[in-house]
């Protein structure tokens, strides 16, 4: 597979880098079914060119084995096998249950959409650094980024306090502020990190906020920062015992953009209403931690089970929801409940 910098890969015939554009020169029998005038255009979203080209040999012929993919692209087996594991994990390809190992193109628009909000998230995060100048440069030295110090029982302290300040919305990111109920009619959501959900304890204390607070909780493999912001008018931002408070501002505006692609990206905590198609609360947890990236053994470790259990009970999910395949049963959990309508969001699907 091509290295950073877009290094050649001997049997591509073009850069596979993450920024491979078009790829003019691919010449592999797979490239060449994909008929003239076809670009190879997902270099932007961080495909390289090499498995978009496995990924147009898979659309091809459903149900290929390795070998046959080997032949329809003339590559050797090896460099299938890790092209095919990285589709995987993109969600562009899916592996077929028997042997020997075959694979599925899976439906590319939701997998495509994650890439892009991915992207999106990067040219968000520039944006911070962008308007934190813009501001610095308007504000004419008068800086709208206080430092928070006194410890971490004050900056606690600070935010019950703008958590009690809130009219109309509370968002929080990354890891949960102390816990202060909000007044009736304000809508409070939540983004959390695998790193902070790495215990049963902390999972239990994220279920205990959806439940007492009346949040809307999500789950994303990284989040890159601690963040409570109320009414989009104060954000704060935490690093170990001190913090930062944001006031309306350009670099405000950019963190809270941050924050909606963070949710649009993460996936609920619970993802399945319980009941529908015999899903517990428990089934849609493990769903929703499966369907975030995290593997059966971390799973296993967070929900404080074997990691045979997990795999024992995504496969009766997988059946329960007539879903051949993870990405697929996780696509239909978030039917349910899109159909559920669940309190607090109607949007949260």
């Amino acid at each position: 597979m091509a290295g950073e910098g877009g290094e050649r890969d001997p049997g591509d015939g073009t850069a596979a880098g993450p920024g491979a554009g078009a790829g003019a020169g691919v010449t592999t029998g797979a490239a060449a079914e994909a008929g003239p005038g076809v670009p190879y255009g997902l270099g932007p979203l961080g495909v390289p060119a090499g498995e978009e080209v496995l990924y147009r040999a898979a659309l091809a012929r459903p149900g290929a084995t390795v070998a046959q993919l080997a032949a329809a692209t003339g590559w050797d087996p090896a460099r299938v096998r890790r092209r095919a594991l990285a589709l995987e994990r993109w969600g562009l390809l899916v592996r077929l249950p028997g042997r020997p190992a075959r694979f599925g193109p899976a439906p590319p628009g939701p997998a495509l959409e994650a890439l892009a909000l991915r992207r999106r998230e990067e040219i968000e995060r520039a944006r911070l650094v962008a308007a934190a100048l813009a501001d610095g440069f308007r504000s004419g030295g008068r800086s709208v980024v206080e430092t928070f110090g006194g410890g971490p029982e004050a900056v606690d302290r600070f935010a019950l306090r703008l958590q009690a300040s809130a009219r109309r919305e509370v968002l929080v990111l990354g890891a949960p502020p102390p816990p202060a109920a909000a007044g009736p009619g304000i809508r409070r959501r939540a983004v959390y990190g695998h790193a902070w959900l790495d215990s049963p304890e902390r999972l239990a204390a994220a279920r205990e906020a959806a439940a007492g607070l009346g949040e809307c909780s999500r789950v994303l493999a990284e989040v890159p920062m601690v963040l409570l912001a109320v009414d989009r008018t104060t954000a704060l931002v935490r690093d170990g015992a001190t913090a930062l408070v944001l006031r309306p501002s350009a670099l405000l505006d950019g963190v809270l953009a941050l924050g909606e692609l963070l949710w649009e990206r993460a996936v609920p905590l619970v993802p399945a209403a319980p009941g529908a198609h015999g899903l517990s609360e428990e089934d849609g947890r493990l769903l929703a931690l499966s369907a975030s990236g995290l593997t059966d053994r971390a799973i296993a470790r967070r929900l404080g089970v074997a990691q045979r259990t997990v795999e024992r009970r995504m496969r009766r999910i997988m059946n329960a929801l007539g879903a051949r395949t993870r990405f697929q049963a996780g696509l239909r959990a978030a039917e349910l409940t899109r159909s559920a309508g669940p309190p607090g969001d109607p949007r949260d699907a």
